[in-house]
């Protein structure tokens, strides 16, 4: 099962290499411009995400400016030259969808990581942040017995988007010094 599940995570760590490459590019240029403004890349990760946002804030090398949006429930105040860094775990997210509305009309811009849903009718994260990259996964990766699907790492696709992220981030920074 774990190679079933090896083999799964290795292709939607592919399709997010090859298909979101120019949105990791585009966002990581909005994130760098923050950086090299000396402003702050704000961080918030919904639900599971905040893993995402604990690595960006406090794993063994930490994004560069990078602050968490919120501090103690309250949103801390971000300002024009920053940015801000969402991730989510679908791009239906209300929550998300309702801050990214929120940062928009404020004139932040952000850049989303969350799976695509398609929906209709409704406002997706997809389309209120400036840049969006999808993580992919919006089932589980391993099929049981019965047709059910189990195994939903939707944490590791969004860790992996973001490291992409992070380390287009660092090539800019370093050929702007």
């Amino acid at each position: 099962m774990l190679k079933i599940f090896t083999t799964q995570l290795q292709g939607h760590f592919n399709r997010i290499m090859e298909q979101e490459e120019m949105n990791m590019e585009d966002g990581a240029r909005i994130l760098a411009q923050s950086i090299i403004s000396e402003g702050s890349i704000f961080v918030h990760g919904c639900g599971e995400m905040a893993a995402v946002e604990t690595e960006a804030l406090f794993g063994a090398e930490p994004l560069l400016s990078a602050k968490p949006l919120f501090t103690n429930d309250k949103m801390n105040e971000v300002e024009g030259v920053d940015s801000v860094l969402l991730i989510t775990r679908f791009s239906t997210d209300k929550e998300a969808i309702k801050l990214a509305e929120e940062l928009h009309d404020n004139g932040i811009q952000t850049v989303a990581i969350s799976a695509i849903v398609k929906t209709e009718g409704e406002h997706t994260l997809n389309e209120v942040v400036d840049i969006h990259i999808d993580s992919k996964l919006t089932k589980p990766l391993i099929p049981d017995d019965l047709g059910t699907r189990f195994g939903f790492p939707s944490v590791m696709t969004a860790l992996y988007a973001y490291f992409g992220l992070k380390f287009t981030i660092k090539e800019m920074v370093e050929e702007f010094d």
